[in-house]
């Protein structure tokens, strides 16, 4: 079932190529959606995709940037299907 996550990782995940992981690591999966740096030095997730492809974009994102990573607020929703790819949002 498709679902979108919207997720806000803290820690020092700035200046470290989170955006541009991620939006590899989305694009592999298929995943639709963007990254984004906040000014609070936290970054901004949508996603669009299979609930399987979400969990997998996670654990990947896990794995790369474990000693990076503080905390992560995550929330599912609904699959909007506004997006036609993942990008990097400024």
């Amino acid at each position: 079932m498709e679902k979108q996550l919207h997720a806000y990782f803290s820690g020092t995940v700035q200046g470290v190529g989170f955006r541009f992981t991620a939006q590899d690591i989305a694009n592999d999966l298929g995943i639709k959606g963007w990254v984004k740096n906040l000014h609070d030095r936290r970054v901004e997730v949508v996603a669009e995709a299979e609930e399987e492809a979400l969990n997998n974009f996670l654990n990947k994102i896990h794995q790369y940037f474990s000693r990076y990573i503080k905390d992560v607020d995550i929330k599912w929703m609904e699959p909007t299907g506004k997006f036609a790819d993942f990008g990097i949002e400024y």
